[in-house]
């Protein structure tokens, strides 16, 4: 099929829901050969990839991950990284911060790819065991709120895909896959989007894949984030109902900042400027990134009624130092499965 649906591409036609699904089994599976793979991704990419075609490419992928059994809800706060801002790791700090608000993470990540250091580097670095299965994380989260799906250890199918995509010099479907297959299936979620021509289709991608509640974000001044140096566009649904609007810190009583403000650097270093937020150290435009990120993810776990209630129960986590406790006990709880 593979073959079949590369030419269908190439000629300009999307693909079908079952076509997709029949192609990503081939190449999940290890049943394409590389030049197959290759050539289905480029010929996607350059036709452009529909809200059909990515949701079947997400299914797939979410069907050979390993299993991770979790109750209830779940939230996941991620970015599709790409946007080349070099930030400190946004996403990874306040996730913390929700997890102290009572919300249950399951955080999925991995290594650097298009920044300095990725969710598992910082974790890493701050001290936690981050390669663990699918029981050891359950036992991590039922215990602290918080816990962390490796990306290497929950999609093994991905070997097939790797050399692939480090031999092409290109963007593909791969890039905006990761925050769309969360082993555990998070039923809430926050995303970043590096360019806003992705904010409404990823969020109906979302909604397709079984979440209830989403906010999409895109940093007008290129973030992949909440931005708290500039204005951002948000698009939330529930319910199947879709909404997009404008934000600002300012528009929440925060005083924005400047984008230089948040750059990161080495994994090592993220990890002490993530200790210096949830330890209240910070007061800055660090902060103020967190308490609109955390605060979204608050609001999108119905932890707060609105956005502005999430963004102050969140800087009240901070001030209170609960997001630490969560980060420190999550450590240990690592060390301990």
């Amino acid at each position: 099929m593979i073959r079949e649906g590369t030419i269908k591409l190439v000629d300009g036609n999307d693909l079908t829901a079952q076509e997709t699904t029949e192609i990503m089994n081939e190449v999940m599976s290890g049943r394409a050969t590389n030049i197959e793979t290759a050539s289905f991704l480029t010929a996607l990419q350059a036709k452009g990839a529909t809200i059909e075609e990515i949701t079947a490419c997400a299914e797939v992928m979410r069907k050979h991950a390993d299993a991770f059994k979790g109750d209830g809800d779940l939230l996941e706060i991620v970015g599709t990284g790409g946007d080349k801002s070099f930030t400190f790791n946004i996403s990874t700090t306040a996730a913390f911060v929700a997890a102290a608000g009572g919300c249950r993470v399951a955080k999925h990540g991995n290594r650097a790819a298009t920044s300095k250091s990725g969710a598992a580097d910082v974790l890493e670095a701050a001290g936690a065991v981050i390669d663990l299965d699918g029981k050891q994380c359950r036992k991590v989260l039922d215990e602290t709120g918080f816990c962390f799906l490796f990306a290497r250890s929950f999609h093994k199918a991905m070997k097939y895909v790797a050399p692939v995509r480090q031999g092409l010099s290109i963007p593909t479907v791969f890039n905006l896959l990761g925050p769309l297959t969360n082993p555990a299936g998070a039923t809430v979620q926050v995303l970043g989007v590096y360019k806003e021509e992705l904010l409404e289709p990823m969020a109906r991608i979302l909604y397709n894949l079984g979440v209830k509640k989403g906010i999409v974000a895109y940093g007008m001044d290129g973030m992949d984030e909440i931005s708290a140096s500039a204005p951002t566009k948000i698009c939330e649904f529930s319910n199947g109902r879709f909404t997009t609007s404008l934000i600002r810190p300012e528009d929440f009583g925060l005083i924005r900042g400047e984008k230089a403000d948040l750059i990161g650097s080495t994994p090592q270093e993220n990890a002490t400027i993530m200790r210096r937020i949830l330890s209240g150290e910070e007061k800055g435009a660090k902060r103020t990134a967190i308490v609109l990120n955390a605060g979204a993810a608050l609001y999108a776990d119905r932890k707060a009624a609105c956005l502005a209630g999430g963004i102050e129960f969140a800087g009240k986590i901070l001030d209170e130092k609960k997001g630490l406790h969560v980060l420190n006990e999550y450590i240990a709880a690592t060390h301990r499965v």
